[in-house]
């Protein structure tokens, strides 16, 4: 059975991890290649776009893959509707497996955005110093706010417009909460801005803004396909490709006549 994940997340690499040197699968990770030196899953990989859901579609014909696994970010809407779209042409199953969203508690001063240029109408107003966490991409949408002085925390350098007032600190998770409490102090930040990325790599700067009081801006995630099955973490995509590995190598048996 030839499985194809479409990763670049923790969640994707160690799917990869569990399932590799099961006998009767072959897995392939596909890595968009937006990131210089990626962390690589085991088994094989392959690194580049598709060219749409006709493009992955006739990839997954071509390579003869038996079930399709959206590993992608939260936030990778596009690549998620191309893999429905392509699944249903080439009728291939699909999973999703989504990290789930991370949800306020106790403590936790939060305000809603449903994009970055939501986000950026509402800074003015909670802070000065902002903790931006929202990635290398689209921060455009807070290049006109001369005012504020912005930290950007990203794996690789911002593309485009960056505002004024900007200092990048290049790091990738997973971030402890000792570390992030000291960031927000030195840095003297008093808003912080987020994407609902979820998992545990990144939210430690969830609780130290918590401990301090901090309001934090919350990015809403884009909508997904509907109808697609969807598993939270990488032990339950395993269980469900396990299954699925097992029906395909059950015998069957002729009818008595």
């Amino acid at each position: 059975m030839h499985v194809l994940i479409l990763g670049g997340t923790t969640e994707a690499r160690r799917l990869a991890e569990l399932l590799h040197g099961t006998s009767g699968l072959r897995v392939t990770s596909s890595l968009a290649g937006r990131t210089a030196g990626p962390r690589l899953p085991p088994g094989a990989v392959r690194v580049g776009g598709f060219g749409g859901a006709e493009g992955l579609a006739g990839w997954l014909r071509e390579h003869a893959v038996d079930v399709l696994v959206d590993a992608t970010h939260p936030f990778a809407a596009t690549i998620s509707f191309h893999a429905a779209r392509a699944a249903t042409t080439a009728h291939v199953p699909l999973l999703a497996l989504r990290r789930p969203g991370w949800a306020p508690v106790e403590g936790d001063v939060w305000y809603d955005a449903g994009s970055p240029a939501e986000a950026a109408e509402l800074l003015p107003s909670l802070g000065r110093r902002v903790f931006l966490t929202t990635g290398r991409t689209g921060l455009a949408a807070f290049a006109a706010l001369d005012d504020l002085w912005f930290l950007v925390r990203s794996v690789e350098a911002p593309d485009g417009p960056v505002p004024a007032r900007t200092e990048v600190l290049l790091d990738r998770g997973p971030f402890t909460l000792e570390g992030e409490r000291e960031l927000l102090r030195r840095h003297r930040v008093d808003v912080v801005v987020t994407k609902d990325s979820g998992g545990a790599a990144t939210a430690p700067k969830l609780t130290a803004a918590r401990e301090a009081g901090l309001p934090v801006v919350v990015v809403r995630r884009p909508p997904v396909p509907e109808g697609v099955p969807v598993v939270a973490g990488p032990e339950e995509a395993a269980e469900w490709l396990g299954k699925r590995l097992r029906r395909l190598h059950q015998p069957t048996f002729p009818d008595a006549g």
